[in-house]
């Protein structure tokens, strides 16, 4: 649901209430105070929006209970597949891999980028299940068409343990339908947001 909508129907909510309690408590519609409610509809519009965008993220809402954990921008790190090619017995190298957050007080979405691929997620959300903030999402991976040959696009999930506040590590296993798994490691951040393997890899470099 949008903003607007939630504040729409809080507004109406109240609206309803106060009608209500005046018509109780006076025996009539009292409504000349209705000429400041689109102005109170806007000012509760701006202020819930910036809280969505922007004001939660700041170091001393983060501390506050129920506030989630921000994790939003790219982030550095490597990816480990436990997979072993059964015809060779040989284990696929770490590899690279950059993990793209959106985020918002209300929202979450992740792309996780390597050199050959990129999986982006179709349900994420930050949480504190156990005392503990982590980051979950199901994915779905689409490999280049170079390497389709030899991996194909698969769903999958993915669970990160999140250290600090700020967010300093994020750290934890992914699963497929492929019968793989893994686990992925990010320690450097950038508060920036990268579109593709090679920007998110100068933000890094340049740093």
């Amino acid at each position: 649901m949008s903003r607007n909508v939630v504040v729409r129907v809080v507004a109406a909510a109240m609206l309803g209430v106060l009608l209500a309690g005046t018509w109780v408590t006076s025996g009539r519609l009292e409504i000349g105070w209705l000429r400041f409610f689109s102005a109170g509809v806007f000012i509760a519009t701006v202020v819930l929006s910036a809280w969505d965008l922007w004001l939660w993220r700041l170091p001393w809402f983060q501390r506050i209970p129920g506030v989630p954990r921000s994790v939003r921008g790219t982030w550095e790190g490597v990816l480990t597949s436990f997979w072993v090619d059964p015809g060779t017995g040989v284990k696929v190298l770490e590899k690279a891999a950059f993990l793209v957050v959106r985020q918002t007080a209300s929202s979450v979405s992740v792309r996780l980028i390597t050199d050959e691929s990129q999986s982006r997620s179709s349900l994420a959300s930050v949480s504190v299940p156990d005392g503990s903030a982590v980051l979950d999402y199901l994915y779905l991976n689409r490999p280049k068409s170079s390497v389709e040959h030899r991996s194909r696009m698969h769903h999958g999930s993915t669970v990160l343990d999140i250290s600090g506040c700020p967010a300093r590590r994020l750290e934890g296993r992914y699963w497929t339908d492929r019968d793989s798994r893994g686990e992925l490691v990010f320690t450097k951040r950038s508060r920036r947001i990268a579109d593709d393997f090679e920007e998110a890899r100068e933000l890094f470099t340049a740093s």
